[in-house]
């Protein structure tokens, strides 16, 4: 699996469509959805389901999409069509969102192979440096609503043999608010083979003591060769949170969304960052161009499409260029 930062051909997204996951708010939502998809199309051709009739329950294409290989040896794109059970069957239906990859599979070409698991994936929860190292979460990744039959020693082996990686680093859990169980995208992200940007909360945010316990364990971590990782600190956004009407089974009320600025896209020489109209925005954008040197770093606005519970990277998947080419640290 190519790092995020290597050539794409393009990014797959899917536009807001369910009413209940944006619940008052689907105009601002789509304003929002239609601002990242233009901040993206600058230097990536962008692909929605929607305008190639495939059909989705929901719009989180990062989760239930295609997670995309390059055989190197043939020069060949593969695809990876992994168990989706819309993060341990929170949400109904999904069968559509299930099988999606297969569907953009058979848009992108014919030659494109698809392997389909059992295994139960989504690809908000794993990031990889594209020369071994894998990167998630243990409480996702060893929920017992993904694989509960699996030890960690399997999983780890699933991965390795979908991901071609040889090394896993493990992080205790996600922030706030995530109903995926912890999902790696809105905690630490890979920004080159050996440097990882996670997010560290002031101790008085709910997040504080969860974003503590990830920066030890990645002071711990090593890099598929053995190596120490560069760590960046990236701020976490005040707490927020939306009054969500009450649904079919009474549930609603005043809860708090996962915002974060770890939810970032890299696509081609440049970052699509989501941003909240808050204070920190302007900090978390400067750490990120620090990070990403010769980078296209731009903030988009996302506390309405937060509401839906996800932002930039939920919302994207990127499909590898068959020739990848490793766009780290070289200049534009």
């Amino acid at each position: 699996m190519p790092a995020e930062w290597e050539r794409q051909a393009c990014v797959w997204v899917t536009r807001p469509h369910d009413e209940s996951t944006w619940p008052g708010c689907m105009n601002e939502a789509l304003e929002q959805f239609e601002a990242m998809t233009a901040a993206i199309g600058a230097t990536t051709e962008v692909r929605d389901t929607a305008q190639l009739d495939i059909p989705t329950n929901d719009s989180w294409i990062r989760d239930y999409g295609p997670v995309f290989v390059v055989d190197e040896k043939v020069d060949a794109l593969k695809c990876h069509d992994f168990s989706f059970n819309c993060w341990g069957g929170k949400y109904w239906p999904f069968d559509a969102d299930d099988v999606v990859p297969q569907r953009i599979a058979q848009r992108v070409g014919p030659g494109v192979d698809v392997w389909v698991h059992d295994f139960v994936l989504e690809g908000g929860s794993i990031d990889v440096n594209g020369v071994g190292s894998v990167m998630t979460t243990e409480q996702c990744l060893l929920h017992p609503a993904r694989n509960p039959r699996m030890s960690r020693e399997q999983i780890e082996g699933m991965l390795h043999a979908a991901l071609g990686t040889r090394h896993v680093i493990w992080l205790p859990g996600g922030i706030d608010g995530d109903d995926t169980d912890g999902h790696i995208d809105d905690v630490a992200r890979f920004v080159s083979p050996m440097a990882v940007l996670a997010v560290r909360a002031p101790e008085a945010h709910p997040d504080h003591l969860g974003m503590e316990r990830n920066w030890l364990a990645l002071e711990a971590a090593r890099d598929q060769d053995g190596n120490r990782l560069e760590l960046i600190a990236l701020p976490a956004p005040e707490p927020m949170h939306f009054d969500y009407p009450a649904d079919e089974f009474g549930i609603g009320g005043r809860k708090p969304l996962p915002a974060s600025y770890a939810n970032f896209l890299i696509s081609n020489r440049a970052a699509i960052v989501p941003t909240f109209g808050q204070a920190s925005d302007d900090e978390a954008l400067k750490v990120i161009e620090g990070a990403l040197p010769g980078y296209r770093v731009e903030g988009v606005r996302c506390e309405w499409l937060i509401v839906g519970l996800g932002a930039v990277h939920c919302l994207t998947q990127q499909q590898p260029n068959t020739h990848p080419i490793n766009l780290w640290p070289t200049s534009m």
